[in-house]
């Protein structure tokens, strides 16, 4: 088996040779013979290439350095010629495209690429496979494919879908062998000539292209075909839109309303730039502190509120105590796991401030 592998490489390697001569039929003999003695899927796409540039090429019969293609003419009349050449590279654009799994790979971008990114990656690629440009087999098919991938990609909601979507949908409907078909119709509302030359300036017809609402592009007297048709409609419904929204704008107003009546608080904890005015409650003796017009503009009465501050101050003391004592009862356990005695009384000799402030309060 090995030896009919190698007999299979050298006979692409010859088909290969004649392919860059232009003899196709002698290519195409030897990639059928190595795919007689080893299959493989390079033979087989090579294979396919020569296949199709075969049947475009006529018998040398005529002059051998071009190929011709021969078209009818109208009415019964004349042929004409038309010269088809193509370059190697114009092929491997082609293959590479035939070969691609996504639209990402299609326009050789990954799936965090942003809409320039997109745009720029397309114009690049349709200046390469425009079939006026690119006379290699398939590429009208590739055109339509970079059309179909800019046309999604750069649609918001279609992107989505394709990015949650686009790879099952491929996977189900074919097998692991074989291509995604690129011709199974055109992603966008205008053909991909007109996408073409809609992203390329200086072309009369660009202006009259426009992209609608979900992102798509149309022709522009499309759009507003289509956006005029809903106006009546919208107008109509507009009153009644406004009537179902007047509660809820009510509700907002009044809450924006309500927050301009809130004042700040009478004291603070915490002196500041707003509470510099230091005072004390006379029962515990808790500091806190208010503005500096606090005496004349408070009108409430002062034992109510250096109740609440001693309330307040004393909830604050519990929890602090709380999480003083938490943090060294874990640093105790932690040393007693290690074994570590110094580490241990260190733990024990943490001081627990607001503990002591609660208990010194409360006494």
């Amino acid at each position: 088996m090995d030896g009919n592998k190698d007999e299979a490489e050298r006979c692409i390697d010859l088909a290969e040779r004649y392919v860059r001569e232009k003899r196709f039929e002698e290519a195409e003999k030897f990639l059928k013979k190595a795919q007689r003695l080893y299959p493989t899927n390079k033979a087989e796409d090579l294979l396919t290439t020569v296949t199709l540039m075969s049947k475009q090429i006529p018998k040398p019969d005529t002059e051998p350095e071009v190929r011709k293609r021969y078209n009818s003419a109208k009415n019964n009349g004349p042929s004409v010629q038309a010269t088809i050449e193509y370059t190697e590279e114009q092929l491997e654009h082609v293959k590479r495209i035939k070969k691609c799994k996504d639209y990402y790979e299609i326009l050789g971008l990954k799936k965090d690429a942003t809409d320039s990114d997109i745009k720029k990656s397309y114009k690049k690629l349709a200046l390469q496979l425009h079939p006026d440009k690119n006379k290699a087999p398939g590429a009208a098919e590739a055109f339509k494919a970079i059309g179909n991938a800019v046309a999604i990609l750069t649609d918001s909601e279609k992107r989505k879908q394709y990015d949650m979507y686009g790879n099952e949908e491929r996977v189900s409907s074919r097998s692991p062998h074989t291509h995604y078909s690129y011709t199974r119709g055109f992603e966008a509302d205008i053909t991909a000539e007109e996408l073409f030359n809609m992203f390329f300036g200086g072309f009369p017809q660009q202006d009259f292209y426009m992209r609608r609402g979900g992102g798509r592009w149309m022709r522009r007297d499309e759009a507003h075909a289509h956006n005029n048709s809903h106006n009546h409609q919208q107008q109509a419904n507009g009153y009644t839109t406004f009537l179902q929204m007047l509660p809820v704008l009510l509700l907002i107003v009044l809450s924006m309303m309500s927050s301009f009546f809130i004042s700040d608080p009478v004291y603070s904890l915490h002196v500041n730039s707003k509470y510099p005015v230091l005072r004390t409650t006379q029962n515990l003796k808790v500091p806190y502190y208010v503005k500096e017009n606090f005496h004349t503009e408070y009108d409430g009465n002062v034992r109510r509120l250096e109740h609440s501050v001693e309330e307040e101050y004393t909830n604050f003391l519990r929890h602090s105590c709380y999480r003083e004592r938490n943090y060294r009862e874990s640093m105790m356990w932690k040393a007693r796991s290690f074994g570590d005695q110094e580490q241990y009384q260190r733990a024990r000799n943490i001081e627990t401030p607001s503990c002591r402030k609660l208990q010194d309060l409360t006494a």
